[in-house]
């Protein structure tokens, strides 16, 4: 019995402190956004004084919070990631200033990613001055409604002061339509099995705007992230006729988009 709460106890302990080690690598800061309010970011560095590369994170349309108010698995796994690879992380809460706490069912939305896209520019301006940031390599990734922003910041004639942009499962369908173009290195991820964003559209936009499309067979939306089951939820823009998606990880396209975009940032 003894030996049984002593295994129960370190297993606490264990959880206990992974969580707190998980929590403490973020830093809540703010900034200036470029309408009438400041931003939250969540800033994690890896361990010394830098200058370091950096990253800058855009959540997707459930937003950057799980019910417990802490940061997303997925964003949250791969800040980690990026910060054991040398990088410093920006996650940019784009909803928590403006009241919004997800848009994934809302075919009319209070926050669109054309908007967005200011918060990414706001949150370049911010890393730009930090003496820890290096300006000249730094990156965007976005999820999503977030892979959405990312594609219209790299459209834009100042993406060129960013080294990559990198959309995971996009919706493309809107943007295909009004002649894009990238202005920086950018890639697409997307699941060739996606019934909430479908491939087709962004690999067509990739083709002819110059960006580079991975498609990943049989994976569906949030292929990346860590641990989620796959499931079907109700989402507004679903393909499917019952306006069902299908959602969760896929652990062989999962790894290889974690080995294609840390080579991406490897690039000069």
């Amino acid at each position: 019995m003894i030996g049984r709460r002593a295994r129960v106890l370190a297993i606490t302990l264990l959880t206990f402190v992974a969580a707190t080690t998980a929590a403490s690598a973020f830093e809540k800061v703010s900034f200036p956004s470029h309408d009438s309010r400041d931003l939250v970011g969540w800033l994690a560095r890896p361990a010394g004084g830098g200058p370091f590369p950096a990253v800058i994170g855009l959540h997707g349309c459930a937003g950057l919070y799980r019910r417990s108010g802490e940061i997303n698995a997925r964003e949250s796994d791969w800040a980690q990631r990026f910060n054991a690879a040398g990088y410093a992380v920006l996650l940019v809460d784009s909803f928590g200033s403006r009241g919004i706490k997800a848009l994934c069912n809302d075919r009319v939305r209070a926050l669109t990613p054309a908007g967005r896209a200011r918060d990414a520019f706001a949150a370049i301006d911010w890393l730009e001055k930090q003496d820890f940031a290096l300006r000249q390599r730094i990156a965007l990734i976005g999820w999503s409604n977030g892979g959405s922003t990312a594609l219209r910041v790299a459209a834009a004639p100042e993406a060129k002061r960013l080294r990559h942009v990198i959309a995971f499962y996009p919706g493309c369908r809107v943007i295909l339509k009004r002649g894009w173009q990238a202005q920086t290195d950018t890639a697409i991820f997307q699941g060739l099995a996606d019934d909430w964003t479908p491939a087709a559209p962004c690999e067509e936009l990739a083709r002819s705007g110059g960006a580079r499309f991975v498609g990943f067979p049989g994976a569906y939306h949030d292929f990346d992230h860590p641990n989620l089951p796959l499931r079907e939820r109700k989402a507004a823009y679903s393909q499917r006729d019952d306006g069902l998606v299908t959602i969760g990880s896929d652990p062989k396209a999962r790894a290889e988009a974690i080995d294609a975009v840390m080579a991406i940032l490897r690039k000069p």
